[in-house]
């Protein structure tokens, strides 16, 4: 905001949801069904955020040979003893009802040929339980769905390609957002939903949005973040394919067969562990050949499986189906961010945070793959409803210190090139004291954080990988490093 620009409530709502992904896109939806107004603001335009290029599907424990105790097992095992179960109890046991509201609202998923849903097999999973949509396609066939849905409900507002520069609080909650064309909009709470922060790094599988908005904007109003130094390496990205440096080959096509193998044509890792194992023994192998790749062999897929990807590939000009692909790991989720209670209610009243911009301590220190779609679903309707469970406070104008508040508010920044090259070269799948060090340094302030608590953390652990103290400590299990609006860092045990 400017001076000139608009110097009062512009609009109101009850529920602003920032960001237009699964997660943001189901929360306004579930609040208009409830009757609520709903205003939704997206920086780009509905169906092409980071969520419409997940490749991975819902994890929802809905086999015979399946349930809620297997699921739980398999999400704590990933996480390397530093899940919050509280949190992974509500995803297992709510995720068969997100999975089934989906359908009621559209969304096709893959069946087998008797109908029932074809369930797949991912790293980490002990059976198969992962839901699809179109194969590989399943974050674009929901994303679509669920943005037509919201263009076309009369509750729902869309605001495309604006950006929310501040969040307004008020008298200790959070009572709206100011947008950089100058609308100031109130509302009964907000819903972040702006994705996660992997696009810090330059060798990275998002898209160059995702870069930690939603975890600035509610850091500077006084929110509290945690666990922003477990950043989860994809182990199968593709490498020195040009135009698809980067591309994720998802985690599926492992489950249906795809093995990995050296420059000698040997394998060396088992391709269904958790990503944070293969993503460590991809990472140990090049460092000790020299290699910038290890080949992914998905010649025994069906093709049909993940057209996609396959012709994604083909279009680089590299056929899967007779030649290995390249690949190396790749920034690609954040475990940390705004930190939650199980409602995605953060620590700033009536700011909820949902998706990959969210911290419940589901994932721990390794997220288990297709939890995060799961996610999404499971806690944006979470906080739809403890939202709109509150009473509604009084319609209020902004006053003049307020007003010039968020104007004086530091707007989210994106990454120069060279901080997305300090965080690869000096927090990438391995970390050293003396490079986090470094990039206490960064002019970006995110950067910042994310090298402060990562030094913090004085262990190897899941995704955080610490040359220099080389194996988990006890005493972090359970700990999450929570960060305060001054930047300080405190060890909680989250029950």
């Amino acid at each position: 905001m400017t001076p000139g620009q608009a110097t009062a409530v512009s609009r109101e709502a009850d529920l602003v949801v920032v960001g237009a992904g699964g997660a943001g896109l189901y929360a306004a939806l579930c609040a208009a069904r409830e009757g609520a107004e709903v205003v939704l603001v997206s920086a780009t335009p509905l169906a092409q955020t980071a969520s419409y290029w997940a490749q991975g599907g819902l994890a929802a424990a809905l086999a015979p040979d399946d349930s809620f105790e297997l699921h739980l097992a398999d999400t704590e095992r990933a996480g390397r003893g530093l899940v919050r179960r509280a949190a992974a109890q509500t995803l297992v046991r709510e995720a068969p009802e997100v999975v089934g509201d989906l359908q009621t609202l559209g969304v096709r998923f893959d069946a087998d040929r008797f109908g029932q849903l074809a369930l797949g097999l991912e790293g980490g999973h002990s059976v198969r339980r992962v839901v699809h949509a179109g194969g590989s396609a399943t974050g674009r066939r929901v994303v679509r769905q669920l943005s037509a849905l919201a263009a076309a409900h009369p509750l729902v507002e869309v605001f495309e390609g604006s950006r929310v520069q501040a969040l307004w609080r008020r008298e200790g909650r959070c009572a709206g957002v100011a947008c950089d064309d100058g609308r100031v909009i109130a509302s009964r709470s907000v819903v972040l939903a702006t994705g996660g922060a992997a696009a810090l790094w330059s060798r990275t599988t998002n898209p160059p949005g995702s870069q930690g908005i939603g975890l600035q904007l509610a850091h500077t109003a006084g929110a509290r973040l945690a666990d922003i130094e477990l950043l989860q390496f994809h182990p199968t990205a593709v490498i020195g394919v040009p135009g698809r440096e980067g591309f994720l080959v998802t985690e599926a096509i492992r489950g249906e067969g795809a093995t990995l193998h050296d420059a000698a044509g040997e394998r060396f890792v088992d391709e269904l562990a958790p990503r944070d194992e293969v993503s460590r023994a991809i990472h140990e192998l090049l460092a000790r050949s020299g290699a910038r790749s290890v080949g992914l062999d998905m010649r025994g897929v069906d093709p049909a499986k993940v057209p996609n990807v396959v012709a994604a590939l083909r279009d680089a000009g590299l056929d899967p189906t007779r030649e290995l692909v390249p690949v190396a790991p790749a920034a690609h989720y954040m475990m940390g961010g705004v930190v939650t209670d199980l409602d995605s209610q953060s620590t700033l009243p009536e700011l909820y945070a949902v998706g990959e911009t969210a911290c419940t301590g589901l994932h721990g220190a390794n997220r288990l793959a297709s939890n995060s779609l799961s996610e999404c679903f499971v806690f944006a309707r979470r906080a739809v409803h403890r939202a709109l469970a509150r009473p509604a406070p009084a319609s209020v104008e902004p006053t003049r210190a307020e007003l010039a508040e968020l104007r004086r508010r530091p707007a989210p920044e994106s990454a120069e090139r060279s901080t997305r090259e300090a965080l690869w070269a000096r927090a990438g799948v391995v970390r050293r004291a003396e490079d986090l060090e470094l990039l206490l340094d960064d002019p970006h302030p995110l950067a910042q954080l994310i090298a402060r608590a990562a030094l913090a953390r004085c262990e190897s652990r899941g995704a955080h990988l610490r040359a220099d103290h080389p194996g988990p400590d006890p005493a972090f299990d359970h700990r999450h490093g929570v960060i305060d609006p001054g930047g300080e860092i405190a060890w909680e045990r989250w029950d």
